[in-house]
């Protein structure tokens, strides 16, 4: 992002966006927008996954690909490569082993 734009994107959501040589696929500013959406979505969705874990015992990574499949329906209103970004966000912010997360975390 230029150093006029304050907002901050995470580098692997700008990944998403950014073709074999680096240049952006969208204005800078949607992407930004784009990122604001799944990083809301996904702190929005860390309650509601937790609970799912807890109350009905499922298994964090059961809870983790319904959030997935539920993400891939075009009502959702993200992108299939925005999807995983979520759930991998998601997976971090509940600090749950995910494939897409670097193993060894503590």
């Amino acid at each position: 992002m230029s150093d006029d734009n304050q907002v901050y994107v995470a580098p692997s959501f700008q990944a998403l966006y950014r073709d074999a040589r680096g240049r952006w696929t969208l204005p800078a500013r949607e992407v930004a927008s784009r990122h604001e959406l799944c990083e809301d979505l996904a702190q929005h969705l860390t309650t509601h996954c937790q609970n799912v874990h807890v109350e009905i015992g499922a298994e964090t990574d059961e809870v983790l690909e319904r959030c997935q499949h539920g993400l891939l329906t075009p009502e959702s209103g993200v992108s299939e490569a925005e999807a995983t970004w979520v759930v991998t966000r998601l997976a971090e912010l509940l600090n749950w082993p995910h494939p897409g997360l670097a193993s060894g975390r503590d």
